[in-house]
């Protein structure tokens, strides 16, 4: 196994609970070839674990374990089968999943979502991508597989000088897979839908917005109709918005196979037409605002802020007394206390008062390691208008 040697602000990370290390921090890389598995080592050539390593990404090494060991297709199966043990756990009334998540179920690099026997896999560094055969064996060792599609198109990969590409890696994948989420039938296209077919980070978050929704609804960044399919049945009528034509088709398909004949959909950008909406006068008693994300840097923080605000400063505006906001950020760079600041500062130049009656992060499939903060990126909060 080659060696790379570290500096010591690198071993700190390691002992803070961090597997990242980057370009910056490494000292030496020996003989290590791009997606290699190398032993990590301080300055004086003491042992700190495994890791993958990339030739030119900033962040060089992804940590695997904090022991020296080959990370081979063994290990890749016991970490595959601990995620899938954990999923049974959480993961309920769905048989749409994310079977793995990456840094959260200590695979790096790799994202596995499962949509019943078909499985979209995410090999997101040089490492993970050397192991794609392993990976692929693994899922048809262990799970019933019609099919696996490779959905690395991820511009990530370009930072691993990995080419984007989307391709079939096992089996068959047809052109839409029909899942059942949460009570509901859903329509997904695996191989070119947002994300890798539909949104399984928000399936716990359209619960709680079913709690609340009432009256008359607006469901902004819609997709394929997730959030108002739900609150469907507890809405008098709901307009989703989106500015993507594939997934408005989806969305509507998604409300004929369901029955939701309350649910109408337009395509429009967003931001042009809540001002149309506010020119026409109209309110909504429920708004959600579940936005992609509007900044997928540090530096760009401050420019998603002014996006964040304005988007939720129209929402306020188009809501009655009493409505529900719902308001997302689905970027690990917006801390759930600065989109409060946010919406409390939308809130104010609105002229309304708001209640907090949940604040939410992605579902339980996408698991928070505490020592990594990247792995908490999904906020969701649940806001009512009491003035």
């Amino acid at each position: 196994m080659p060696t790379v040697r570290i500096n010591r602000k690198a071993v700190s990370r390691i002992e803070s609970g961090h597997p990242w290390l980057f370009a910056s921090d490494v000292l030496d890389r020996g003989e290590a070839q791009p997606g290699d598995a190398v032993c990590v080592v301080d300055s004086r050539g003491k042992s700190l674990g495994t890791a993958h390593h990339s030739s030119t990404s900033q962040i060089t090494l992804r940590l695997l374990s904090r022991r020296v060991e080959p990370f081979d297709r063994a290990i890749v199966r016991s970490r595959i089968e601990a995620a899938e043990r954990h999923r049974q756990m959480v993961a309920q009334d769905t048989d749409a999943y994310r079977l793995v998540y990456a840094e959260g179920d200590l695979l790096p690099g790799l994202i596995i979502d499962r949509y019943g026997p078909y499985f979209s896999v995410q090999l997101l560094d040089q490492g993970m991508d050397r192991l794609s055969k392993d990976i692929v064996d693994v899922l048809m060792e262990q799970f019933p597989v019609q099919g696996i599609v490779g959905r690395n198109d991820a511009t990530t990969r370009a930072k691993e000088n990995l080419p984007l590409e989307v391709k079939v890696l096992a089996g068959t994948v047809p052109a839409r897979v029909t899942v059942r989420m949460n009570g509901l039938n859903w329509t997904a296209d695996l191989l070119h839908g947002q994300k890798t077919g539909i949104f399984l980070d928000q399936r716990e978050n359209y619960l709680a917005a079913k709690r609340y929704g009432h009256g008359c609804a607006l469901d902004c960044f819609t997709a394929t109709g997730g959030f108002a399919l739900h609150i469907a049945e507890k809405c008098e009528t709901v307009e989703g918005v989106d500015s993507s034509a594939p997934s408005l088709e989806l969305a509507r398909t998604n409300a004929r196979e369901n029955s939701r004949a309350n649910v109408t959909f337009t395509r429009a950008d967003i931001l042009d037409y809540l001002p149309q909406l506010l020119a026409a006068h109209k309110r909504y008693d429920t708004v959600i605002v579940d936005p992609p994300a509007f900044t997928k840097s540090r530096g760009a923080v401050e420019g998603a802020t002014r996006g964040y605000k304005e988007i939720n400063l129209r929402a306020l505006r188009l809501l009655r007394a009493g409505g529900i906001l719902i308001t997302c950020s689905c970027s690990h760079h917006m801390s759930e206390a600065r989109l409060l600041e946010i919406v409390a500062a939308a809130a104010l130049d609105a002229g309304r008062q708001l209640r907090v009656l949940e604040r939410r992060t992605q579902s339980l499939d996408h698991p928070i390691l505490l020592t990594v903060p990247e792995t908490h990126y999904l906020k969701c909060l649940i806001l009512e208008v009491v003035g």
